[in-house]
C-alpha cells in the first residue's frame, strides 16, 4: 500500500512528473530501438528491411491505438495499475524476443506485445498526469513530458547503436528489458493514484478545488471510449487535429525515427555517427518542446502549429539534397530537432479547449492514435520505398510536402465554441 503522505506539498506533483518522464523516456527508447536493430537483424537472420519495418510499423500502430483505451482504463481501474501492467508487458515482450528465430516472432514481440504495452506509456499518459495533477502551467509541463521522447533519443540511441554495432541486436533487447523492469518499483513507490490520494489538490489550485470527474471512471470503459470517439468524430475540429497529428507521426518517428539511421547508412555514414545525429536532434527538441510548452501558455496554438509544421516540411525537403556533409547534417538536425515533438503542447491545448477537461484526455488519445497511424504508415512506407527504388529520397520529399499541408490545416482549426456538450455526470 502506498504511503498516504508526501514531502514538498503541492510541489510533489513534480516528483510524479519526474517518474512519469522516466517512463516516457524508456518507452521512447523502446520504440526507437528498431531503428538501430534494422541492420543487425538483416545481417543475423537475412530478413529484408521491409520485414523489420513491418514489425516497427505494427508496434507504432498499436502504440497509438492503445492510447485512448489506456486513458479510459486509467480512470476505470487506476493509473498505477494500468502503468505497472504496461511496464511488465514491455519488459517481458522485449526479453522474450531474445528467443526469436522466425520473422513472426519479431512481429509478435517487437510489434504486437511491445506496441500494446508501450501504448499506455505514451503521450496520453502525459496528458492524464497533466490534467490530474496540474491546474496551472499545463503547457509547460506537457512540453517537459513531450520532451521525454527527445531525451530518449539523446540518452538511448548512441548507447543502443554502440551495443548493436559491437554485439548485434541482442544486447539492445537486453538493455531495453532491464531498463523497463527497473521502472516498476519506482512507479509503485512514488506515483500516487491522484493528488487526493495523499491529501493534496492539483498544483496551482485552491484548497477547495474539485477536479472534474471523468465519465470513464464510471461504467464500461470500452463503451465510453468508443462513444467519445463517435461524438468527437462528428466535429470538424477533431478531424483537423487528427489530420495534423497523422502527418506529425508520418514525418517524425514513423519516417525519421525509423529510417534515418538506415538512410545515413546508405550514404556511407556509420550507425553510431547517425545515432549521434538523432541525439543532436534530441538536444534541440528538448529545448524546442519545452519552449513550445511555454509559448502554448501565452500564444495562439494554431499559429504555433503552422510555424512548426512549416519548418519541419522544409527541413525534410532539404535533407535529400543536403549532400550529407557534416555541416549540412548539423543544419538539418537543428532545424528539424527544434520542432520534433513541439506540436504536442499546442495540440493538447486545442483538444482541451474544444472538448473540455473531462473528455479532452480521451479525445486527445484518439488524436494521438492518428499520430501513430501516420507513424506506422511512414515506417512501412519508408521501408517499401527503399526496397522498390533503392533509396529514401522520394519518401522524404513526400513527407516534407505533407508537413507543409499540415501547416495550412492548422490555421483552419477553430475552438471558440465547445465541440460538443459535456456528458452529464452520473448521479
Amino acid at each position: 500500500m502506498i504511503a498516504q503522505s508526501r514531502p514538498f506539498g503541492q510541489r510533489y506533483a513534480f516528483v510524479v512528473v519526474a517518474v512519469i518522464f522516466l517512463c516516457l523516456l524508456i518507452a521512447a527508447g523502446l520504440r526507437s530501438a528498431p531503428a538501430v536493430m534494422m541492420l543487425p537483424l538483416e545481417e543475423s537472420f537475412g530478413w529484408r528491411r521491409d520485414v523489420v519495418s513491418l514489425a516497427a510499423a505494427i508496434g507504432i500502430f498499436l502504440y497509438g491505438l492503445t492510447g485512448p483505451f489506456a486513458a479510459a482504463l486509467m480512470e476505470r481501474i487506476g493509473l498505477r495499475r494500468t502503468l505497472l501492467a504496461s511496464l511488465v508487458l514491455m519488459s517481458g515482450s522485449t526479453a522474450l524476443s531474445l528467443l526469436m528465430t522466425e520473422p513472426w516472432h519479431l512481429l509478435l514481440t517487437w510489434g504486437v506485445f511491445s506496441g500494446v504495452g508501450s501504448g499506455a506509456v505514451a503521450t496520453v499518459l502525459g496528458a492524464t498526469i497533466v490534467n490530474r495533477w496540474f491546474k496551472t502551467n499545463r503547457g509547460l509541463v506537457m512540453g517537459l513530458m513531450s520532451a521525454s521522447a527527445a531525451t530518449g533519443l539523446l540518452v538511448f540511441l548512441p548507447l543502443l547503436a554502440a551495443l548493436a554495432q559491437s554485439g548485434g541486436w541482442k544486447p539492445v533487447a537486453i538493455a531495453i528489458a532491464v531498463a523497463t523492469a527497473c521502472l516498476v518499483p519506482l512507479v509503485y513507490l512514488l506515483v500516487p493514484e491522484r493528488p487526493a490520494s495523499i491529501g493534496m489538490v492539483r498544483y496551482g489550485a485552491d484548497v477547495d478545488d474539485v477536479p472534474p470527474v471523468p465519465p470513464a471512471s464510471q461504467g464500461n470503459f470500452l463503451t465510453h471510449t468508443l462513444s467519445t470517439l463517435r461524438r468527437a468524430a462528428g466535429t470538424r475540429v477533431f478531424w483537423y487535429l487528427f489530420a495534423t497529428f497523422f502527418i506529425c507521426g508520418f514525418t517524425t518517428n514513423g519516417l525519421v525515427g525509423t529510417h534515418l539511421i538506415a538512410f545515413c547508412g546508405d550514404m556511407g555514414i556509420g550507425q553510431v555517427q547517425a545515432a549521434g545525429l538523432l541525439s543532436l536532434m534530441g538536444i534541440f527538441d528538448l529545448i524546442g518542446t519545452t519552449l513550445s510548452g511555454w509559448l502554448t501558455d501565452r500564444f495562439d496554438p494554431r499559429k504555433l502549429l503552422g510555424v512548426y509544421y512549416g519548418i519541419r516540411g522544409l527541413s525534410l525537403i532539404y535533407l535529400p539534397y543536403s549532400g550529407f556533409s557534416s555541416t549540412s547534417l548539423i543544419i538539418f538536425a537543428v532545424l528539424y530537432g527544434l520542432d520534433w515533438i513541439a506540436t504536442v503542447p499546442p495540440t493538447l491545448r486545442l483538444s482541451n479547449e474544444a472538448f473540455g477537461d473531462r473528455s479532452g484526455p480521451i479525445v486527445f488519445g484518439w488524436i494521438v492514435a492518428g499520430h501513430q497511424v501516420g507513424a506506422a504508415a511512414a515506417a512501412f512506407f519508408g521501408g517499401t520505398m527503399r526496397e522498390l527504388q533503392g533509396n529514401y529520397e522520394l519518401a522524404f520529399l513526400i513527407a516534407g510536402m505533407t508537413a507543409i499541408a499540415a501547416a495550412c490545416i492548422s490555421l483552419l482549426i477553430n475552438t471558440s465554441r465547445p465541440a460538443f456538450e459535456p456528458e452529464p455526470r452520473a448521479a
